[in-house]
């Protein structure tokens, strides 16, 4: 909730231009990033301090720079939610 409402709000940038649609969809090759005039908020504060974070596999990150580049798109293997597929299929096929 807290990064939709961070989105919605205009706190990042994707290639530099400013994203404010929680629904954006990134690509390959994707920078994302903290916009240069909103860094002072307490949680880039804190994300700069390199306070330990579980960052996905297909993501570089660069903490001094708030900047996050999209390497590769996730696999199903990359995923470590516990979920049964077939559930959620059988609920949207009715």
């Amino acid at each position: 909730a807290q990064a939709r409402q961070f989105v919605a709000h205009g706190l990042f940038t994707v290639n530099g231009k400013k994203v404010d649609i929680p629904s954006f969809t990134t690509k390959v090759g994707d920078v994302v990033s903290g916009r240069s005039n909103r860094r002072d908020i307490e949680h880039f504060k804190i994300v700069k301090e390199g306070i330990a974070r579980v960052i996905p596999k297909w993501i570089t990150t660069s903490a001094a720079e708030l900047s996050a580049t999209v390497n590769a798109l996730p696999q199903r293997d990359d995923v470590d939610l516990t979920l049964q597929e077939n559930m959620i299929v059988e609920f949207y096929s009715r």
